[in-house]
Order: structure tokens, then C-alpha cells, then sequence
């Protein structure tokens, strides 16, 4: 639990918690297209120092983007691997019977590797930084002008504040489960693969008993307090956009242009 960052929020006062959830956002959103234009060494390492000083105007610990970081290590590694032994392209430099390593795909498994921690990097400023429920607000801000086309903006918003609410509420009872199971004997760590899988079992099959019925009972809840969706509701936290906002807008797209002329 206290390596759990999905819905987890750090309080404080710097420059980037004070900043509009909206706008944060949207340069996260403006982030993720910059990462994929930076195809060299020059723009990776500019990406690498504005992430770095977001990073310090988070005033969050390090510790908490470590965390963050070492769940997705066996997926960027098998995907820095794949690139390293089956990309064809370039001089090669090592060779084994299909496995050919070439400076071409050594570049492009750290080109992957850079994306892969950058983009993760700047997705825990973001939800280290705001609370969930602000986060929530500002998709169902975002996705206002949409109602137009029936788009559900509020249904949307309050699904995903939902979501994030009850993820430390099931990390507790996949907790709980896991040590009844313990206590039946139940070892998780012994076996080959599939006996390893085989143990999950006994954890799956509760834990989705107990969320449908929690899901239920919300549900039963909401009709008694009379809820009927967003028409007419009205709201106690209200997002204010500031300069200060705009300008962290403007950074993004300056960097974004900065990349879009430095890219080979």
C-alpha cells in the first residue's frame, strides 16, 4: 500500500499542485506527442531536463517516481529487448543464429526505453499532484463541449472518480483475502507457473464478489439520495483557470516546436 501512486496524492504547495487540473491535463496530453517527436539524442535530453525540473517544482520526494517506475520495468525491458534482438535494420554487431543485434535497433531500444520513463515520470507528477477528485472535474470539464453530441461528460467523470476512490479500498481487500488464504495454507510464492496462476484463483473469485456487491450497495445508495445525473447539479470545488495556467500551456507547445525543429 504505501508503494501504491494509482490515486494517490501528495499534499503541498508548490507551483505545480496550485496549477488548474485542466491545464494539467492537457500538457500531459501535449507531453505524450512531444515524447514520440523526439528521435535523437539532443531532444531526449531536452525532455529528460524539463522532466527533471518538473520534477523539482513538484517538491515531491524521489522516492514516490521510483515507485512509479518499477512496476513498468518487465514491460520496458521486454520491449527494449524485442527491439534489440529482432530489429534488422542498421550495421550489425553481434550475431546468433536468428538474434542479430545492430547499431540501428540499440538505438531504437533506448529511443523506447527514454519514452517509456519520460511519459511515466510526468504521468506521477500529475497524479501525485492532484487529487483525484480535481482530476476528475477536469475531464468532465474536458469533455463538456462534447455533450453537443451526447457525449456523458458527468457520467464519464464520475466513473473515473469512483474508480480511483476504491482502488486503495480493493487493494485492502486483496490484502485481507490473501492472508485468509495464507491462513488456510495457501502458499503464493511456491510452484511452477500454472500453479502460481492456479493460486490467483482463490483471490479473483472473491475479490469480484465483494466489488460487485460494493458496487451495489453505491448504487442503492445514490437512487435513495435521489441522484439523477449532472442536469442542474451543482458544484463545491470549482476550477478557476489563472495566467499562470496559460503559461504552462505555452512552455508545452514551446516545447513541442523546440522538438518539431531539433527532430532528425
Amino acid at each position: 500500500m504505501d508503494k501504491l501512486l494509482l490515486g494517490r496524492y501528495i499534499p503541498g504547495d508548490s507551483l505545480v499542485h496550485r496549477l488548474d487540473p485542466r491545464s494539467k491535463l492537457i500538457a500531459m496530453m501535449l507531453f505524450i506527442i512531444v515524447v514520440f517527436w523526439a528521435n535523437n539524442v539532443v531532444t531526449n535530453l531536452i525532455l529528460l531536463a524539463f522532466t527533471i525540473v518538473a520534477i523539482i517544482l513538484s517538491k515531491v520526494p524521489l522516492s514516490f517516481f521510483i515507485n512509479g517506475v518499477k512496476p513498468m520495468i518487465g514491460i520496458i525491458l521486454f520491449t527494449t529487448l524485442f527491439q534489440v534482438f529482432f530489429t534488422t535494420q542498421g550495421n550489425p554487431l553481434f550475431s546468433f543464429w536468428f538474434f542479430k543485434i545492430t547499431d540501428f535497433g540499440l538505438a531504437q531500444a533506448l529511443l523506447i526505453f527514454m519514452r517509456f520513463v519520460l511519459i511515466i515520470l510526468m504521468s506521477t507528477i500529475l497524479t501525485l499532484t492532484t487529487m483525484p477528485l480535481s482530476l476528475a472535474d477536469a475531464v468532465e470539464a474536458l469533455l463538456k463541449p462534447l455533450s453537443v453530441i451526447k457525449v456523458p461528460a458527468h457520467e464519464i467523470g464520475l466513473m473515473l472518480s469512483l474508480s480511483l476512490r476504491f482502488v486503495p479500498t480493493l487493494m485492502d481487500d486483496t490484502t485481507r483475502i490473501m492472508n485468509a488464504q495464507r491462513a488456510r495454507g495457501v502458499d503464493f510464492g511456491e510452484g511452477h507457473l500454472v500453479q502460481k496462476v492456479k493460486t490467483i484463483i482463490p483471490i479473483l473469485i472473491p475479490l469480484f464478489a465483494s466489488s460487485f456487491k460494493r458496487a451495489d450497495a453505491l448504487a442503492t445508495a445514490m437512487e435513495a439520495r435521489g441522484y439523477q445525473g449532472g442536469d442542474g447539479r451543482t458544484k463545491y470545488r470549482q476550477l478557476k483557470w489563472q495566467p499562470k495556467d496559460s503559461l504552462t500551456l505555452l512552455i508545452f507547445l514551446f516545447l513541442g516546436i523546440a522538438l518539431l525543429i531539433l527532430k532528425s
